[in-house]
């Protein structure tokens, strides 16, 4: 025992052992015959390194402490965190032809991994990856970080990475076999080299036409698409495969670089696309701001810490594209018909790029359709829009000849007057459009809003009380015994009475500042911003009582009336949305009608 090796192994089985028996909150995996593909997800454990300072002893003790817990909701994406996260899973091999496995962490991004193998008899090998270590130390080259794994016959392996990262952490782990790893490798490149394929080809297109029609809305198209396919180089792993694989500076900051690229030139090909300049001068001011803004912050990206380039330049996107779409509707609504091309391609694009992002802030899980979302939809949007600037093109091209044929016959008196028809049809148009806006927002028999504006406005309201952290409140109100109303003075009474109701409660809940809406049928929903649950009940019970010590009064007769009300203090942290919200208040609702109407409850 007094050889240094021997009391080191001695002090790994001592661990091990109180690893087995404190640390198993999560299943072992087994690798069985016939499985060559599993995600480590459900049997991976994680805690949080703050500091990042801690190496393998201190994650073995948290092991054996409890300290790991399983993936929150089984997400693999935990948002931009400092420091380092430790994982931990326990591997059996049941497989006889198969001791060699490809651990494969299908994320390009992270900066540094380390993965250890405890075996049962202390030895513990480490392997280190990431794109700040060179390429070639990878154990197959491939744009994913990868570790071949020796796993012994039927023998309990601890599995720990190590992650630190400047970027998002995402730490999707997959276990291949060598077979399996090649087709699905082969599959994912070839569905790379298409994408490419088509860039090449819509590159190359409209390069001729640029250069055929010195058409500016091409130049920046084609930088569109150059900058773009640089950001994905850089999303995906393919720019240190192929182009910096030596350079760990070049992959942390190509990321934010190529992001604001890809954004100035997006920002001037919708500039030149929409001829923003002249329909909208003040919106043309805004799109110079904004591409100055990604000027400046792609610039401060070769200068500032990694991580708030990498999360500024992200947020700044959300900004971009959302005045794209401001800039595209607006310039829509003057009557730039080829716009709506222009729409559809951008609109596909942010569906993308919102996916990923919210992937990258660990709002939506990563699969197939989230990680490769921003390359179907950029395809998409790039093909739309070669399509939209031949249209724009073609439209332009039968405009002139139109003119210079109308100018050949003297006949611009009656473009004048047709131009003034258009704009009055227009104005018409828009007048419509707003009375039917106004209409679809309200019940057509009490007024009050219908349930499809109360959603949208309530989500306004949620967000607005989850920015501020304030609270707000539900109430679910049903009037009591209705179909006896209706089965006994007619359906025209009834009809009276949900007025009447709607109008005594309006009258309740108008000085509290609520959002009132008929839910259907005899339902009515209102929204408290700004009340606690104690507030709310305070409220729901003066409306309750107001119900029942108005009677209706119909045709001569007095119909009592008497209403059960549900209250729940929506939890705004908890960002669910609104349909738990309802879900709850009904299940309050419910309570209140079971336990003998015209009263109130809570939950």
């Amino acid at each position: 025992m007094g050889n240094p090796f021997h009391r080191l192994c001695t002090l790994f089985l001592l661990l091990s052992a109180t690893a087995t028996a404190l640390g198993q909150a999560l299943p072992e995996l087994r690798l069985t015959p016939g499985l060559s593909e599993q995600s480590l997800t459900a049997y991976t454990g994680y805690y949080h390194d703050a500091s990042g300072d801690e190496g393998l002893d201190a994650a073995i003790r948290g092991l054996g402490a409890g300290r790991y817990q399983p993936l929150p909701n089984g997400k693999t994406s935990l948002g931009f965190q400092r420091g380092a996260f430790w994982f931990h899973a326990r591997l059996r091999n049941e497989v006889r032809d198969e001791p060699r496995w490809l651990l494969v962490q299908q994320y390009a991004l992270s900066d540094e991994l380390d993965v250890y193998l405890r075996y049962p008899d202390g030895y513990v090998e480490h392997q280190a990856g990431g794109d700040h270590h060179p390429f070639d130390n990878r154990s197959v080259r491939y744009r994913h970080p990868n570790f071949r794994l020796d796993l012994p016959l039927g023998q309990p392996v601890d599995l720990f990475v190590r992650v630190r990262s400047q970027s998002s952490m995402q730490v999707p782990l997959t276990l291949y076999t060598p077979r399996a790893f090649t087709e699905q490798s082969r599959d994912a490149q070839l569905a790379m080299g298409v994408y490419y394929g088509i860039l090449l080809a819509l590159f190359a297109y409209n390069l001729v036409l640029w250069l055929s029609l010195r058409d500016a809305s091409y130049f920046w198209y084609l930088f569109h698409i150059s900058a773009f396919g640089l950001v994905l180089l850089s999303l995906y792993g393919l720019g240190f495969e192929y182009l910096w694989s030596r350079s760990s500076w070049l992959a942390d900051r190509s990321i934010p670089i190529s992001i604001c690229l890809a954004q100035v030139a997006m920002q001037q090909f919708a500039r030149h696309f929409l001829g923003v300049r002249e329909r909208w001068r003040n919106g043309d001011f805004v799109s110079i701001s904004v591409i100055a803004l990604f000027a400046a912050l792609g610039l401060a990206s070769t200068a500032i810490p990694i991580r708030p380039a990498t999360e500024l330049s992200v947020l700044a996107v959300f900004i971009s594209v959302a005045w794209i779409a401001v800039e595209t509707i607006v310039v829509l609504r003057r009557g730039y018909k080829p716009a709506w091309l222009f729409l559809l391609a951008w609109s596909v694009l942010l569906l993308g790029i919102a996916m990923v992002a919210m992937v990258a802030f660990g709002v939506l899980p990563k699969n197939f359709l989230t990680e490769y979302s921003v390359q179907i939809g950029s395809a998409l949007e790039m093909l739309l829009l070669s399509i939209a600037l031949s249209y724009r093109y073609a439209s332009l091209r039968n405009e002139n000849e139109r003119i210079v044929r109308q100018a050949k016959q003297h006949l611009q008196q009656q473009v004048e007057i047709r131009t003034a028809e258009l704009r009055a049809a227009l104005d018409d148009l828009e007048t419509a459009h707003a009375r039917l806006s106004e209409y679809s927002r309200h019940d057509g028999l009490t007024g009050l809003y219908n349930r499809a504006h109360f959603r949208e406005a309530f989500e306004s309201l949620l967000a607005k009380a989850g920015e501020e952290r304030t609270p707000i409140a539900l109430l679910m109100i049903d009037l009591d015994h209705f179909k006896s109303i209706n089965d006994h003075y007619g359906h025209l009474a009834g009809d009276d009475c949900l007025r009447w109701a709607a109008q005594t409660m309006g009258s309740v809940l108008q000085p509290h500042g609520a959002l009132l809406a008929r839910f259907g049928g005899e339902e009515f929903i209102a929204a408290l911003p700004g009340m606690d649950l104690g507030e709310a009940y305070a409220v729901a019970e003066e409306l309750r009582r107001a119900v029942r010590e108005r009677p209706c009064l119909c045709g001569g007769s007095i119909i009592e009336i008497s209403a059960s009300i549900g209250v729940h203090a929506v939890d705004v942290a908890a960002r669910n949305g609104i349909d738990p919200a309802l879900q709850i208040a009904d299940q309050a609702l419910y309570e209140a009608k079971s336990q003998g109407r015209d009263c109130v409850r809570v939950l």
